[in-house]
């Protein structure tokens, strides 16, 4: 494919969908650009704005946040992960307000705690803290709001509430 033709696929593509620099890239690769024109449709798509990695990153943030229920911390890995300069990152998630965040957390929390088999407060409260951890939320976080919810059993844990 030519470096036009692979232009205006690109760009009907992420006109349906906001993408990053690194999912166009890959794009490219498969239908066979070299790096050199690859390269070249990637700056074009990102002058005429068909490619905002802010913007990307602000998009990405919102959904896995509200939809997939994710953490600051999972959601930082996986922006990471598609290659997001650092500050478009951070600028990203502190669009997350920290009322929401923390009512979305707590909300997961009931919600999984009731699905535990197991009536021992020590053995639940370790439960929520794996399936906070493996959501991406921050640890100390979850330990709060584990204490609250799990307000009147007196288990230590070491954290504090």
């Amino acid at each position: 494919m030519d470096e036009k033709k692979a232009l205006i696929k690109c760009a009907e593509w992420c006109s349906r969908q906001e993408r990053c620099v690194s999912e166009v890239r890959e794009k490219l690769q498969k239908l066979g650009l070299d790096t050199q024109a690859s390269e070249s449709v990637i700056r074009r798509l990102i002058d005429e704005k068909y490619i905002d990695e802010r913007r990307y990153a602000s998009f990405f943030v919102n959904d896995k946040f509200k939809f997939n229920g994710w953490g600051r911390v999972k959601i930082k890995f996986m922006l990471a992960q598609k290659g997001l300069e650092p500050d478009a990152i951070a600028a990203a998630l502190d669009n997350i307000d920290d009322g929401e965040y923390e009512a979305a957390l707590e909300n997961l929390l009931r919600v999984k705690r009731r699905s535990l088999m197991s009536k021992d407060a020590w053995q639940q409260k370790i439960a929520l803290v794996k399936f906070a951890y493996s959501r991406g939320f921050e640890y100390e976080k979850a330990g709060r709001v584990i204490s609250k919810i799990m307000g009147g059993e007196d288990v230590d844990t070491g954290f504090e509430g």
